[in-house]
């Protein structure tokens, strides 16, 4: 198989992290680079996969695209699953700063796609999936291209399991910490300067979940983040705050709920919502994690981890109502009762 050398060089990435990753995803396979010529020796079913894969990330590396490892192996998973990677990852959601954000997996796709064609849209999975990043993405294009007159960030005013107590300083100076991930993402997909120009003028308001009571939000693309930690009543309030021409996308992981009590407004809301028209729920997985890739891992071992406490919870419950029924029936204390086997 024969590239040109400039597509060769980014094809194996620096100090072949590409290639690396390439020969990761396919074990059966042997990868050998010599010169411009790729050989591909091994499984023959994998080498068909490997001999696409190579071919779909050169029409992204032709394209302008800059690959990473992240985007190897989920072009590897898209490609099982009957779809072409160059046209997955190849939809440009804002140009910043010179640098593209886009969809890097299928499940991020999915969920662009989703945000382009429903007015409500909850994305919900686990840290590092690209919820809030794409949405806020989504908010400065529809801003950028006239299509709402203003963007709204909002996020519950919830410590992560720790109290700060009284911060200093003024209302603003309370709230900001809070905030800060908002502002953050905004400084890195617009030009620092334009920014605080935006937030003066109201084009973009940043604002804590507590002020949108009472209001209706027209013309505006609307993004509520850290929504897992929302009551029921809270959702609600926000939901009903759209106004016409508005599309709103909510985000949170319902694994990290940081409420006094588990009560959490996003995860009753993917049952009382679920059949309505035009609301779209985007679930993404440790698949769409575009972090480090042993964030996936750390994400997958809490889901077996909880899995099995379940489990083990639902056990203790069946043997307690087993001992409850004994109790009834026999007239003999639980304590008295032989051991279940």
């Amino acid at each position: 198989m024969h590239v040109d050398g400039v597509a060769m060089v980014r094809l194996l990435g620096a100090q072949d992290r590409l290639l690396t990753t390439i020969e990761k995803q396919y074990p059966l396979v042997d990868v050998h680079v010599r010169g411009n010529e790729i050989s591909i020796t091994g499984d023959p079913v994998e080498v068909v996969a490997v001999r696409r894969l190579v071919d779909e990330l050169l029409v992204m590396i032709r394209e302008g695209q800059d690959l990473s490892p992240v985007e190897v192996a989920s072009s590897a998973r898209i490609i099982e699953n009957g779809s072409s990677p160059a046209d997955v990852l190849g939809q440009a959601v804002l140009v910043s700063r010179g640098r593209t954000i886009r969809p890097k997996t299928l499940g991020q796709k999915q969920y662009v796609d989703a945000i382009d064609s429903h007015t409500i849209v909850f994305g919900i999975g686990p840290a590092g999936t690209g919820k809030t990043y794409l949405a806020m993405a989504k908010a400065v294009q529809a801003l950028q291209r006239k299509e709402v007159n203003r963007i709204i960030l909002s996020r519950p005013a919830i410590e992560a399991g720790e109290r700060l107590g009284y911060l200093p300083g003024t209302l603003t100076d309370k709230i900001d910490p809070y905030l800060r991930p908002l502002y953050d993402a905004l400084n890195e997909m617009m030009d620092p300067e334009l920014v605080p120009k935006l937030l003066a003028s109201g084009a973009i308001e940043v604002a804590p979940l507590a002020y949108m009571r009472g209001r209706t939000l027209n013309d505006s693309f609307i993004v509520l983040d850290e929504a897992q930690n929302t009551t029921p009543e809270q959702m609600k309030m926000f939901l009903t705050r759209l106004g016409f021409g508005s599309k709103m996308v909510v985000t949170g992981d319902i694994t990290q709920i940081d409420l006094p009590s588990s009560a959490s407004g996003l995860r009753l809301v993917t049952r009382v919502l679920a059949d309505v028209d035009d609301i779209h729920f985007a679930r993404l997985t440790s698949d769409d994690v575009v972090r480090h890739t042993l964030v996936g891992r750390i994400v997958d071992a809490y889901t077996e981890y909880d899995a099995r406490r379940q489990a083990e919870h639902h056990e203790r419950e069946q043997a307690r109502e087993f001992a409850n029924r004994a109790e009834r029936r026999t007239g003999i204390p639980r304590d008295h009762l032989p051991k279940r086997r």
